[in-house]
């Protein structure tokens, strides 16, 4: 069926109906108002007209003031439809200035088997969260010097965004364990995942980062899971300062002590290594 015979059955006039074929066209299912002024040359205040006009007959669902989706034919009469959050997340984010991050970024790369609630962007500006049809993107801030180790990933067939890619992915959680359910949630996709990683890009991503904490975590897990080479633990054990940190800081400030990478231990190591076998 033509993109023109179905829209017959939403019973659209020419100008709707021409915009949502250039929609499709452009492969554009998230739209902004201006997208709709550039394509049909209205003002602004009668794009929102016809925009509104596409929700109300079930052609678009409206994602928050002025940014829309095209609701799939295929759904019928549906009203209420979220697409892809990661794509809605491509959308709300500072153009170029984002990347997909944390528990957001192990999902993407399957590092991880726990549902994903939440939609995590990290972005050298600070942004403010939102919640979206009821999935809740958090931004996370960082600094210039931390934005790197992004690649593009697909998440459908003809749509990618921006993600760290599986190094960085685990360095950041590192930084941010609260962010990803916790160190043993990281702990999990680094065991996962470290056939595929590049470990030297790895330990140089830690280093590159230079916030203490991350080197001690991810010295212990390399050390604990004999995942490297040895040159690798001495690179990070080089980098280390006389001071301490814990190793999950999401959990209480207990158990023992490890000079051999300045943490405190605060989750029993057989957990850690039992998650091989999980």
């Amino acid at each position: 069926m033509q993109i023109a015979e179905k829209l017959s059955s939403k019973t659209l006039g020419p100008q709707s109906a021409k915009l949502v074929t250039e929609l499709y066209e452009q492969r554009r299912n998230i739209f902004s108002l201006s997208d709709v002024q550039k394509i049909t040359g209205l003002n602004a205040r009668t794009a929102g007209n016809l925009a509104s006009r596409l929700v109300d007959r079930g052609v678009a669902t409206r994602l928050k003031p002025g940014l829309f989706i095209l609701v799939p034919f295929e759904l019928g009469h549906a009203r209420q439809y979220a697409g892809n959050p990661y794509l809605i997340a491509r959308e709300i984010a500072p153009e170029r200035d984002y990347y997909l991050s944390h528990a957001s970024a192990m999902d993407i790369h399957g590092m991880t088997t726990q549902p994903q609630l939440r939609v995590f962007i990290t972005s050298t500006s600070f942004q403010r969260n939102q919640t979206i049809l009821g999935t809740e993107f958090r931004f996370v801030q960082c600094k210039r010097e931390h934005f790197f180790g992004i690649t593009d990933e697909w998440v459908e067939k003809s749509e990618q965004v921006k993600v760290s890619d599986i190094e960085k992915t685990v360095i950041d959680g590192l930084r941010h364990p609260r962010y990803c359910g916790g160190l043993t949630e990281v702990a999990k996709g680094l065991w996962l995942k470290h056939s595929e990683m590049n470990i030297a890009r790895l330990v140089g991503y830690a280093v590159q980062m230079n916030v203490g904490a991350v080197i001690r975590r991810l010295g212990f897990l390399l050390d604990l899971y004999r995942i490297g080479e040895p040159q690798d633990l001495r690179q990070l054990q080089s980098q280390l300062t006389d001071s301490y940190d814990l190793l999950d800081p999401t959990l209480p400030r207990e158990g023992n002590k490890t000079a051999r990478w300045r943490l405190l231990i605060n989750i029993p190591t057989e957990e850690l290594l039992a998650l091989r076998a999980s």
